[in-house]
């Protein structure tokens, strides 16, 4: 197997990110969308150029093809300030995991197995004190990822998706 190349996402990289995410969502239509992701909803274009624009937004490669994207900054959602976390600390010293997708070519690849990682050993390298993130509370793959890479749960909240059917998110978080 190739092997794969996490970096930085860049503006040559929206439109191919934004067929990932189309990709990934007609997927999980015809599948077990264990996310509750919704095409047209989430995640869509606009998300990726947010990420990028900030520079928050990391691609897996694999023989120059992206595979994978996560998003890692300091931005939680507000229901996060009802939890009560394993460590205090403000935002700026704690990374939030959104839009961690994998190409549905890809799944059980190791693709996210690798932007986990990815996420601890940046965390670490920039002196992070904890990466925070929510996961849909049916979404039992990526749960099962997230607890054996060492995530611990803190709470379940209502992110407000329940227009969309999603009431009930899990909040996870890792102390560096």
């Amino acid at each position: 197997m190739t092997k794969m190349v996490i970096e930085k996402g860049v503006h040559a990289d929206i439109d191919e990110l934004a067929r990932l995410y189309d990709d990934l969502n007609d997927f999980l239509d015809s599948d077990i969308n264990h996310p509750g992701w919704i095409k047209g909803v989430y995640p869509v274009r606009q998300i990726a150029e947010a990420g990028i624009n900030e520079q928050h937004l990391h691609v897996v490669r694999q023989e120059g093809r992206i595979i994978g994207s996560i998003i890692l900054n300091h931005h939680p959602e507000p229901a996060y300030n009802k939890a009560s976390w394993g460590i205090e600390s403000d935002y700026s010293k704690i990374f939030v995991i959104h839009t961690l997708v994998v190409h549905p070519d890809f799944l059980k690849a190791g693709v996210g197995k690798k932007l986990i990682s990815f996420a601890c050993e940046l965390g670490k390298e920039l002196h992070m004190k904890a990466i925070r993130l929510d996961v849909y509370e049916n979404n039992i793959p990526a749960i099962k990822l997230y607890e054996k890479f060492g995530f611990n749960y803190i709470d379940t909240v209502d992110l407000g998706l329940g227009d969309y059917g999603l009431h009930r998110f899990r909040l996870y978080e890792k102390i560096l």
